[in-house]
């Protein structure tokens, strides 16, 4: 899946563009990622906005997995991406209900 040039554009001068008391995207932010103990789904409330966000279920030692199955239910743009400091290929889930399958694998996300 390559990171299309438009979605990152508009994901980008949103965040630019919004005014400095626009600190979190409002609303949940689930994914999925396999634990010892089986698959689990986790939340991100209120994430800060214009920041890179590791996903700790997925970054630490024993991590080998990445997370999947994002649904972005905040009212920002989020662009997910497949590597960890928001690297590699990237992919943007509109505000509201953005869902992306099982197969879409992500270690960070930022909000718009």
């Amino acid at each position: 899946m390559r990171f299309h040039a438009t979605a990152a554009a508009c994901a980008l001068a949103t965040t630019f563009l919004l005014p400095s008391a626009a600190q979190a995207a409002d609303g949940t932010f689930a994914y999925s990622f396999q634990s010892r103990q089986g698959p689990m789904t986790t939340v991100l409330t209120d994430p800060p906005s214009g920041q890179c966000l590791l996903l700790p279920e997925v970054m630490g030692p024993d991590a080998d997995k990445s997370a999947y199955a994002p649904r972005n239910e905040t009212d920002s743009v989020a662009v997910g991406f497949t590597g960890p400091r928001c690297a590699g290929d990237g992919f943007a889930m509109r505000p509201h209900g953005g869902a992306m399958s099982q197969r879409v694998k992500l270690r960070s996300v930022v909000f718009s």
